[in-house]
């Protein structure tokens, strides 16, 4: 485990240093989900028309309810784990450029497993619909790396927020769909 430890610290620090001053106010952007509004309402337009309005609401609640589990499921192993963030690691705090500071623990990113889990979910409903879906997990390959720029987040923090989300987005589809089954194809 060491090894492993040793190794993404030394692929965060590349990554990370790759980083130039001209583009970190970019990142501080990406970084917040706020900014991501238009997109996710973007979404939301998509998969109404795709869907209907019963499909739709349920696919609401569910994606609420997946959030929710998969964020506290995040806050949950975060203080188990208790892995110090990049930018409070005296062993690596010299050799990064630290854009963004945090308090809180670092295994593994919220950003990671719910920006995968929310996308896992919408491309399984949407694959049957439009050719290139897939392209929706742009934003959680962007919004997750922007956490290695600013110094937040390890490589492992995020490729086990994906794993986790990945898991969750298939988990909570199954769910929507039983749920969808009930509620939507029932006589009213």
């Amino acid at each position: 485990m060491d090894k492993i430890i040793a190794l993404d610290k030394q692929l965060f620090i590349f990554l990370n240093n790759l980083g130039s001053s001209a583009y970190d106010d970019f990142w501080l952007l990406v970084t917040k989900q706020l900014h991501w509004t238009p997109f996710f309402l973007v979404l939301a337009v998509i998969l109404y028309k795709k869907i209907g309005l019963k499909a739709f609401l349920v696919a609401l609640v569910t994606i609420a309810v997946m959030l929710t589990v998969t964020n506290e499921f995040t806050e949950l192993i975060k203080n188990f784990v208790q892995r110090l963030r990049p930018c409070n690691d005296i062993e690596i705090k010299h050799l990064i450029r630290i854009v963004k500071s945090s308090d809180t623990f670092s295994y593994f990113s919220g950003h990671a497993s719910n920006s995968m889990a929310s996308m896992t979910f919408l491309f399984l409903l949407l694959r049957k619909h439009y050719q290139y879906v897939y392209l929706i997990f742009c934003f959680p390959l962007v919004f997750a790396y922007s956490r290695i720029y600013l110094g937040l987040h390890f490589p492992l923090d995020i490729i086990s927020g994906y794993a986790v989300g990945l898991l969750s987005g298939y988990l909570f589809y199954q769910f929507y769909l039983k749920l969808n089954r009930k509620i939507v194809t029932s006589p009213e």
